[in-house]
């Protein structure tokens, strides 16, 4: 094996596992845990809201 042919079957595995990445990321079944996922800075805001409302009771 020459250094050439090594590269093109790494470039080959390196594209397979690229697209395995972008079709797990754009499949349906994991698009509520991805909105989920995007919510979350925002779900600490409310909870460091209620604390603030607390202290202030």
């Amino acid at each position: 094996m020459n250094q050439g042919l090594i590269g093109t079957i790494f470039t080959i595995v390196v594209f397979i596992c690229f697209a395995g990445v972008v079709w797990w990321a754009f499949s349906g079944r994991n698009k509520k845990k991805f909105d989920d996922a995007a919510n979350l800075p925002f779900a600490d805001e409310d909870k460091e809201r209620i604390k603030k409302d607390k202290r202030e009771s």
